[in-house]
């Protein structure tokens, strides 16, 4: 049986690809979605993602996008991504993924300036983040509640992050985003805020607005 590939502009793009894929599976377990079109292939990953309707936690995700062949076209959820004998392409896994989080598609359009995030600000953040978890987690913690402190502090808001949550500091850093001393662009579309880098692009969505909304006066 042949294996499916996913077929990269050259070889350092195929690098590319695979070092995003590994870093992913880093950070979470939920895979990489591969949307590609147009000889662009845009990877993305969630960082932070609320299981079930009563979890607050936000949506983080992580995108790259890499150089493709012009003719590949795809859009499916994949744990991971391995070397093949062609170093520009890439063997896809047997099955695909269907996690909640790929059917939430941030706004292509809409995006206004909110500011800006130093690198270093987005790293010293990260860093005290993953500290304060490993602080928090019992010893022979369970996954649920691994996944509940991770959310407690990846979730909050952070004031040195203009009030996004924490988790996209984390998300930044551990998708090796940051490097050097650049200034983070902050764009917001509905919901929606973006974080902005050289080397790819922070995705970050609520948490959902949860009980009643205010009664509205009909004009009666």
């Amino acid at each position: 049986m042949t294996t499916a590939r996913l077929v990269l502009a050259d070889a350092p793009s195929a690098q590319d690809a695979l070092t995003f894929a590994r870093r992913a599976a880093r950070i979470g377990d939920e895979g990489v979605r591969l949307q590609a079109s147009r000889g662009v292939l845009a990877m993305s990953t969630a960082a932070l993602a609320p299981r079930g309707l009563l979890d607050r936690t936000p949506t983080v995700l992580g995108m790259r996008v890499v150089a493709a062949d012009p003719e590949l076209e795809c859009d499916l959820v994949v744990a991971e991504l391995t070397e093949t004998d062609d170093d520009a392409a890439l063997a896809l896994p047997g099955t695909a993924l269907a996690p909640a989080w790929a059917g939430v598609a941030p706004p292509r359009g809409g995006w206004e300036p909110r500011g800006a995030i130093a690198a270093a600000t987005l790293a010293s953040r990260a860093q005290w983040g993953i500290a304060a978890v490993a602080e928090r987690v019992p010893t022979d913690a369970g996954e649920d509640v691994v996944r509940a402190v991770r959310g407690d502090v990846w979730g909050a808001p952070d004031e040195a992050l203009l009030g996004l949550p924490l988790g996209v500091a984390f998300a930044a850093f551990s998708l090796g985003f940051v490097g050097g001393e650049e200034e983070a662009r902050v764009t917001a579309s509905g919901r929606w805020t973006r974080v902005t880098l050289h080397r790819g692009h922070i995705l970050s969505r609520g948490p959902a607005a949860s009980g009643l909304t205010p009664v509205r006066r009909t004009g009666v």
